[in-house]
């Protein structure tokens, strides 16, 4: 149902189920799939994919183009999965043609009250952002991080899976997979211990990773030969190669 003072663009393409609010506008080259929501004084610009049963509240605006100088009007897109909750006054950028002409937006994220997710950035499934996170451009945020509020996070960094932020963290290096990082500027922490609880992590997972975050944190070693000891640990802890695939990817250089 569209509410009739809504404005949505002829060449605008929207499942017969989605609900419109009054004063929302949807441009032209956008497609919205079955089961949205979008509330009241919504601005979603395209090009712009939006996947299905997505809920997008009032005052947030969706695909809009970059304030990045570099950008020249060319069409870049954004495009958005399934099972979001898109909270109030939350922008989203599209991407600019020097990168990967592409912002994306996985599953069944939350994305609360004054989140900015810049040009060209890529958040996964399962994440939370808090109120007035906000990530710079060609920014990467793995599967079920959280970032607490008012995390800011420089471009070009990644965020790896199941890592944690505390409020107000200033993070200007890769954050490794299952880290929690805190401060301005952020340094380690811990491992994220009771966010891998709730997710059916076993214990002796989480104990054999608390002994990699000690040897990549805690006895003064080379990330090289920090990273040896930890893949010796491999075929007990499988669980762990996904934080020496984050340290292995990082450009650059993880929070230390």
């Amino acid at each position: 149902m569209t509410d009739s003072r809504a404005i949505i663009d002829p060449s605008a393409t929207l499942a017969d189920d989605v609900k419109v609010g009054p004063w929302t506008v949807i441009g032209p080259d956008v497609e919205i799939g079955p089961g949205c929501i979008i509330e009241s004084h919504v601005v979603i610009r395209g090009p712009t994919r939006i996947g299905s049963n997505n809920h997008i509240y009032q005052f947030s605006t969706i695909g809009e183009s970059t304030p990045d100088l570099k950008y020249n009007n060319e069409p870049t897109r954004l495009v958005i999965g399934d099972n979001n909750v898109i909270r109030e006054n939350v922008t989203i950028h599209r991407g600019t043609v020097q990168d990967r002409s592409e912002t994306t937006i996985g599953d069944s994220n939350l994305l609360m009250a004054f989140v900015h997710i810049g040009h060209d950035s890529v958040v996964g499934d399962h994440t939370i952002l808090v109120n007035n996170t906000a990530l710079a451009g060609h920014v990467q945020v793995g599967d079920w991080a959280v970032l607490s509020g008012y995390t800011l996070i420089h471009q070009f960094c990644r965020i790896g899976a199941h890592s944690f932020s505390g409020m107000g963290t200033a993070i200007g290096k890769d954050v490794p997979a299952y880290v929690t990082v805190s401060g301005a500027p952020a340094e380690a922490r811990t491992i994220n211990a009771e966010g891998l609880r709730r997710r059916g992590f076993s214990s002796d997972a989480i104990n054999q990773l608390r002994r990699a975050f000690k040897i990549l944190y805690r006895q003064g070693l080379t990330l090289d030969i920090a990273l040896q000891r930890m893949e010796a640990m491999l075929p007990d802890t499988p669980e762990l190669q996904v934080l020496i695939d984050s340290i292995r990817a990082s450009e650059r250089g993880i929070v230390r």
